[in-house]
C-alpha cells in the first residue's frame, strides 16, 4: 500500500499475487491470476470477480474474499500513492468466500488493468492485523512488511537491506506448485562496471543496468545472453514554475526554451547506443494516442534559433540559472550524473548555466514529492498499463510538486480520454493531451529506454515485462 516505483514493484510481483496480471507482451488483455473470471455486476456499476479456490498464503492460512476486500480497505484507507490509482473504487463487497464485486464511482473508466498492478496484491488480514495492520491512518504494520511477505506469490521476502539487497526465498503454499528455485537475491549495485564483472564472474545470474558498451562487450560470451524488450517508462526533467525557487522558470517561455535545448538526438545516439525512443511528454510510445510517429510530430525538437527567441520572448535574452537535482544512482546503465552533465552543456549553448546537485536517492525522492526542488531528472514507470494512470498522476500529485496548477479545461480533457469508448476519438483526446502538456514545459520527457539485460545460460527463462515490474522473477526457470 505504500511502494512507490523502481525497484519495490519487482520484489512485490514476486511476493504478493494480484486479482488479475498482465502477460509479458501483451499490455491490454488482463489474465487470470488469484480471480479466475469477472463479469460486470448486474447493476453495471461494478466487476465481479470469481476467487480461485484453495489458495493458502505464505503462513498458510486460506486466502477468501474477506482477505481482498481488507486488502483494498487498507490501500483507501492508508491513503498513500497506490490509494490514488483506485480513486474510482467507492467499495469492495464480499458476496460469498470466493466472490467479491469491486464497485465504482464512475463505471465507463478502466480498472481491469489497474488491478493488475503489483501494489494491489493480495495480503493476509490474520497476519497483517496481527502485526498491527488496520484500513485507516493508524496502520503499523509497514516495517514489519518490508522484511516480511503476507503474500500468495511464488516467494516471500525473508531480509532486507536498504541499498543492498532483498532476499526471497521459495513459498511451499504456491498455487502455482513448488518454485524451481530455493532463494532469490536481489542485490543493489550501483556501478554498472561492477554489475559487469559480477554477470561475467557467474556473482550474479541477471544484470539490469549495463552500459551499451558494456552490453557489446559480452557478444563473445558463450555464457551470457542478452535480453530486449521495448519498454513503458521513460527519464523525464522535471522544472518547477514556483518563482520563489526560480524566477526565470517561473516563465513558460523560459521553460519552453529549454526543451529546445536540449540535444535529445545525442542522448539516444552517444549516451544509449540507439537503443530507446522519446514520446512527446507523459503518455510512452507505445500505448494508444502514443504512436511513435505521434512522438516524432509532437515532441519537442532540437532547435537552438528557436530556444533563443523564446528566451528574448521570456525577458532572458542573456539566460539565467537554475539548479538541477538528481539521484546517486543508475537508470538503463547511465548514471543520472552523466545525464545532467550532458543537459548542462546542452543548456549553456544558450547561456543557461545549470548548477548540478546530486544528492541521495531517496532524499532526492522527499525534496520532489514535496515541491522543494528547482528541477530534477528523475524516473517513471507505469503502476500498471493505463492511460489516466499517466495522465491523472501529471496532472494531480505531479503537477503539484512543480506547482502547476492545470486548467479546468486540461482536467476535464484528461476525464473525458479516459471515459471515451470509441478508441478512435479517445486516441485524438490523448493526442490533445500531449500537446498541452508539451506546451507548459514543466515535465519534460528525455528517453524511453529498451531495456537490454544481461542473462546467464544457466538461466533458461527469464522473462522481461514492460507492465511496470520489470521481470516475471516467478516465471524464471534455471
Amino acid at each position: 500500500a505504500k511502494q512507490n516505483n523502481y525497484s519495490p514493484p519487482l520484489t512485490l510481483a514476486a511476493c504478493c499475487d494480484t486479482l488479475v496480471t498482465l502477460d509479458p507482451g501483451d499490455y491490454s488483455t488482463p489474465k487470470p491470476m488469484l480471480a479466475t473470471k469477472w463479469a460486470r455486476t448486474e447493476d453495471g456499476q461494478g466487476w465481479r470477480f470469481t476467487l480461485r479456490p484453495d489458495v493458502k498464503f505464505f503462513s498458510g492460512n486460506p486466502m477468501t474474499a474477506d482477505d481482498v476486500k481488507w486488502t483494498f480497505d487498507r490501500i483507501a484507507g492508508i491513503k498513500d500513492q497506490t490509494a490514488f490509482y483506485i480513486g474510482n473504487v467507492t467499495a469492495v463487497n464480499v458476496v460469498d468466500p470466493y466472490t467479491v464485486d469491486i464497485m465504482l464511482r464512475m463505471p465507463a473508466e478502466p480498472i481491469l488493468d489497474i488491478l493488475a498492478a503489483p501494489g494491489f496484491g493480495i495480503l493476509d488480514r490474520k497476519t497483517v492485523m496481527a502485526q498491527g495492520g488496520t484500513t485507516d491512518a493508524t496502520d503499523k504494520a509497514t516495517d514489519w512488511l518490508n522484511t516480511h511477505t503476507a503474500g500468495t506469490g511464488a516467494y516471500a521476502v525473508t531480509a532486507w537491506a536498504r541499498n543492498a539487497q532483498i532476499q526471497l526465498v521459495r513459498n511451499p503454499h504456491s498455487w502455482r506448485g513448488a518454485s524451481p528455485y530455493a532463494r532469490v537475491v536481489i542485490r543493489h549495485i550501483p556501478d554498472s562496471a561492477a554489475q559487469l564483472l559480477a554477470v561475467q564472474r557467474g556473482d550474479v545470474d541477471v544484470a539490469f543496468n549495463l552500459i551499451p558498451e558494456q552490453i557489446s562487450s559480452l557478444k563473445a560470451d558463450k555464457q551470457i545472453r542478452v535480453e530486449k524488450l521495448a519498454s513503458l517508462d521513460f527519464v523525464y526533467l522535471a522544472l518547477t514554475q514556483e518563482a520563489e525557487l526560480n524566477k526565470a522558470l517561473a516563465v513558460k517561455e523560459a521553460r519552453q526554451a529549454i526543451t529546445h535545448a536540449i540535444d535529445y538526438g545525442g542522448i539516444r545516439t552517444r549516451l544509449l547506443g540507439g537503443e530507446a525512443t522519446r514520446p512527446a511528454s507523459f503518455l510512452p510510445v507505445g500505448v494508444l494516442g502514443s504512436t511513435q510517429a505521434d512522438a516524432d510530430r509532437l515532441a519537442p525538437k532540437e532547435d537552438l534559433d528557436l530556444a533563443r527567441q523564446l528566451l528574448q520572448k521570456a525577458g532572458l535574452p542573456d539566460g539565467f540559472e537554475f539548479e538541477l537535482s538528481y539521484g546517486q544512482a543508475v537508470v538503463n546503465g547511465i548514471s543520472y550524473g552523466t545525464i545532467a552533465q550532458k543537459l548542462q552543456s546542452d543548456l549553456a549553448r544558450i547561456g543557461i548555466r545549470v548548477k548540478l546537485n546530486p544528492m541521495d536517492q531517496v532524499n532526492m525522492r522527499t525534496q520532489y514529492i514535496g515541491g522543494k526542488a528547482t528541477s530534477v531528472i528523475t524516473f517513471w514507470n507505469p503502476p500498471a498499463v493505463n492511460n489516466y494512470l499517466w495522465a491523472g498522476a501529471a496532472t494531480q500529485r505531479v503537477a503539484k510538486r512543480v506547482h502547476w496548477t492545470p486548467s479546468d479545461d486540461m482536467l476535464k480533457l484528461v476525464g473525458a480520454a479516459t471515459a471515451e469508448p470509441d478508441r478512435a476519438r479517445q486516441a485524438q483526446l490523448w493526442i490533445e493531451f500531449q500537446e498541452k502538456m508539451v506546451d507548459q514545459a514543466n515535465l519534460v520527457i528525455l528517453f524511453q529506454p529498451i531495456y537490454q539485460v544481461a542473462v546467464r545460460d544457466s538461466v533458461g527463462k527469464f522473462p522481461l515485462t514492460a507492465a511496470g515490474w520489470l521481470a516475471e522473477v516467478s516465471g524464471a526457470k534455471p
